[in-house]
């Protein structure tokens, strides 16, 4: 039986002003899975993630971690903080968001470094980061005078210097062009296999069909109403437009589990 590494129990969930996100959410993902989480801008996404980041925290029910209840309490305490988010890499929807040095190999040493490893270490690490990313034209550059492209390779960097256990995107194709798209579907499916577990957001079904077996399906009212075959809900036409994924020019080929989007004649 695989091991479960996050599990949501009943879980509920307020913004301002009374504004529910989540009520009774509950959901697990295994150790080694590549799993996708699918929904219309709005449907709670982003908040789903940062939830399983511990960035925010449930108001009721129980997330489980790594066999642990995280509370905010609990992430209060800055040694366990620091581990769990090196074994819990995020990589956020705005690369800006993330890049704060004036050089790209600091941005990435960053990390290794609040770790208190020692120098020998944090050199080894950037410099095979560097290499496996195919980084190293852009070492000595700064982070905001990257393309949007190369802002996301260095964001990545950044985070699997760190060697994480899981990684989890946020609509980490957009504003990519299909080059960049391609190089990051393959190195995802490449970590995949590596063994690191792997949560992405999107809208993009492409991206969905390239990535995962297993789908999560977050309604416009936040309610998760599949969890299966990623092949499966992408052939439920019915279901993308009800949760407002396709419209009615969207033509799939089930037999292919492939996505076409144009307009008939």
């Amino acid at each position: 039986m695989a091991e479960m590494l996050f599990s949501l129990q009943g879980v509920g969930f307020t913004y301002g002003r009374g504004i529910d996100v989540f009520r009774n959410l509950n959901l697990q993902v295994a150790k080694g899975e590549s799993l996708c989480l699918l929904g219309a801008n709005g449907s709670g996404k982003s908040t789903l993630l940062k939830m399983l980041c511990a960035l925010v925290f449930p108001e009721e029910g129980r997330l489980i971690a790594f066999d642990r209840e995280i509370t905010e309490q609990l992430m209060e305490n800055d040694r366990f903080a620091q581990n769990f988010h090196r074994r819990v890499g995020f990589i956020f929807q705005n690369s800006d968001a993330q890049l704060f040095t004036t050089r790209v190999e600091d941005e990435i040493a960053f990390g290794p470094i609040q770790l208190g490893l020692s120098r020998a270490e944090v050199g080894k690490r950037v410099d095979d980061v560097i290499g496996m990313l195919q980084l190293e034209e852009l070492r000595e550059r700064s982070p905001y005078l990257l393309s949007g492209g190369e802002k996301k390779k260095v964001a990545v960097a950044s985070v699997l210097v760190l060697n994480p256990e899981v990684l989890i995107l946020d609509e980490p194709t957009n504003g990519l062009d299909p080059r960049t798209q391609r190089w990051l579907i393959d190195l995802l499916l490449e970590l995949n296999r590596r063994g690191c577990t792997i949560i992405t957001s999107t809208h993009n079904l492409e991206l969905a069909h390239a990535l995962s077996r297993r789908a999560l399906v977050l309604s416009e009212q936040h309610e998760l109403i599949y969890d299966g075959s990623t092949a499966e809900v992408l052939a439920n036409r019915k279901l993308l437009q009800e949760v407002n994924l396709i419209d009615e020019y969207c033509h799939i080929h089930g037999e292919r589990e492939h996505i076409h989007r144009y307009v008939h004649n």
